[in-house]
């Protein structure tokens, strides 16, 4: 069983690294772990985020949120706000502002979808029931 020290590892295509570290670290706040000449590697709120050099992956004009995307479900509505205010603080891309989804049921819960400069799509979540993260 996965132990809380432990850390996912997350790995997606980047065109340009330093545009990825331009947005992950700079704008994201995500901590720098090391950088290499195909990758860099951030600590992506608490897991392990690759950046892999794919200079050749092609743009994507429309992304799509399903079925490609990751990001963090907030425990918290104090972090899930925060990282609303630094996103409009920094102006980070914004994909898909923030919604509500299943308003009213057990599964509602705060959205926003953000876009790296790769077209990766990242997903930030809160449950108003933390019950329903999972």
């Amino acid at each position: 069983m996965r132990n809380p020290a432990d850390a996912c590892h997350i790995a997606v295509p980047a065109r340009d690294l330093d545009a990825a570290a331009h947005f992950y670290n700079t704008l994201l706040g995500c901590p720098l772990a090391r950088r290499r000449d195909d990758r860099v590697t951030f600590d992506f709120f608490g897991d392990q985020l690759v950046c892999h050099h794919a200079p050749d992956e092609p743009a994507v004009d429309r992304p799509h949120l399903y079925p490609r995307h990751f990001g963090v479900t907030f425990r918290s509505r104090a972090d899930f706000d925060a990282l609303l205010r630094l996103v409009a603080l920094r102006e980070v891309p914004v994909f898909r502002e923030t919604t509500t989804r299943f308003a009213g049921t057990a599964e509602e819960h705060s959205t926003l979808v953000l876009t790296d400069p790769s077209g990766n799509l990242l997903e930030f979540k809160h449950y108003t029931d933390a019950r329903m993260m999972y």
